[in-house]
């Protein structure tokens, strides 16, 4: 790894909000359990950090239904040509190996928070002094009229990384000249706010190096603005002129129905047909988290923006995409913060470690055309009870190629690092 890339590394994963800076050594007592229901980005890092950091102090236990995980964060530039499916996919071998981690391969059915356990799909009950919650997402699919799960199989979302992104990616590669491409945005919250502009992106990459310029890509979206709006724009006039439209819901006036047979989608404006549709419907935190009472009316989960701490229960905490987290998008990068977040206040709960102010940090990169990178990110903190911003940047529409391909190459550094922070 380059003297670069470790900076690059430090700076956004180590250094991540003071969280890690522990005492090497922790008090002997008797074991406590610390269960986390979620593989990803929040919940293995929570696990490795956690691991790393008690020792066998605790017994960790990690719920991941997933043999392997594909990250939905570089998804899209495995949509785009530029990654192959295996390089955005991990195991959790070393978690287990040389971390320590129990590793369960099973969905978490049910929380019984009055007798602090977790029962899973396989029967298997698992107590918890601690429990922590990163299930992500589910999409609610009836958001959008005429859309269900079985029909994401031909009208796919790849909004869970997966299977479903590889069915995208099938179709993408088997479009042909004259072919149009309709997309669906989901509504806010949502994951990863500038993800469907940077699917966008890659779709007219790969139709552009394909030679098909006469495919067209549409975006209905029931959003007036979105994330990284003028550099998107600035991009798809670049690269991709006149084969990019975008319609916020002052145009379109609504989604009334889709036909996903047909592959229309029927908006007060107008019928807008295709030979691809991505639907990405609205979504709520994970099914664990709802059914076992942890979110609001909002469908996603209430926190205590020093602590990720549930404010429905003092023994689980919620991070990631499924909690509320005041100012912070539902990103990999947020989700990877909070857990050292988690880390900190699990360590003083349960072996009296030292709590340290509350510092959270977030980046979302995104790629236009080849080595043409923009981001977008912040400091947070805790302010009167809820997670909020304390300095930001963002790209410039004037930037320099040069620039923007250190943005591009910054993101790859960023991937190696979070993956092995999740990992291992």
């Amino acid at each position: 790894m380059s003297s670069v890339t470790r900076r690059t590394f430090n700076k956004l994963i180590g250094a991540s909000a003071g969280a890690m800076a522990m005492p090497g050594i922790l008090r002997a007592q008797s074991r406590k359990n610390v269960v986390i229901i979620g593989g990803g980005a929040g919940g293995a890092t929570t696990a490795r950090h956690l691991a790393e950091k008690a020792g066998d102090a605790l017994n960790i236990t990690l719920i991941e239904d997933s043999e392997k995980y594909t990250t939905c964060f570089f998804s899209n530039l495995y949509l785009g040509g530029y990654r192959d499916f295996s390089s955005i996919t991990h195991g959790y071998d070393r978690l287990v190996n040389d971390y320590g981690i129990r590793k369960v391969t099973a969905r978490a059915e049910e929380i019984d928070r009055s007798a602090q356990q977790v029962r899973t799909s396989t029967g298997e009950t698992i107590p918890y002094d601690r429990l922590v919650v990163s299930p992500g997402i589910d999409l609610i699919y009836d958001s959008v009229p005429g859309y269900s799960e079985e029909l994401s199989e031909i009208a796919p979302h790849a909004w869970k990384a997966g299977p479903q992104t590889q069915i995208l990616k099938s179709k993408i590669d088997a479009l042909k000249n004259g072919d149009q491409v309709v997309m669906v945005a989901p509504p806010n919250p949502y994951r990863c706010p500038p993800g469907p502009y940077e699917r966008v992106s890659m779709i007219a990459h790969i139709l552009k190096s394909r030679g098909l310029d006469d495919c067209g890509i549409v975006v209905l979206d029931p959003k007036e603005k979105f994330s990284k709006q003028g550099l998107f724009s600035a991009g798809w006039e670049k690269y991709y002129p006149g084969m990019v439209e975008w319609y916020g819901p002052n145009i379109h006036g609504g989604i009334k129905e889709i036909d996903v047979e047909a592959g229309t989608v029927t908006t007060d404006f107008d019928t807008f047909g295709s030979a691809l549709l991505n639907i990405i419907p609205a979504q709520r935190a994970g099914r664990i988290a709802v059914e076992s009472g942890l979110t609001n009316d909002s469908g996603f989960c209430p926190i205590d923006a020093e602590s990720m701490r549930s404010t429905v229960d003092k023994n689980i905490f919620v991070l990631g995409d499924a909690s509320i987290a005041g100012a912070m998008p539902k990103s990999g990068s947020a989700a990877n913060s909070q857990a050292k977040v988690v880390v900190m206040h699990l360590l003083a709960d349960l072996t009296d470690a030292r709590v340290f102010p509350t510092r959270y940090l977030n980046t979302c990169w995104s790629l236009v055309e080849t080595n043409d990178g923009i981001k977008v990110g912040a400091q947070y903190a805790n302010k009167d009870g809820a997670i909020a911003s304390t300095s930001s940047f963002i790209s410039q529409n004037d930037e320099s190629e040069d620039i923007r391909k250190q943005t591009f190459e910054e993101s790859l550094a960023w991937y190696d690092g979070i993956t092995k922070d999740m990992f291992g």
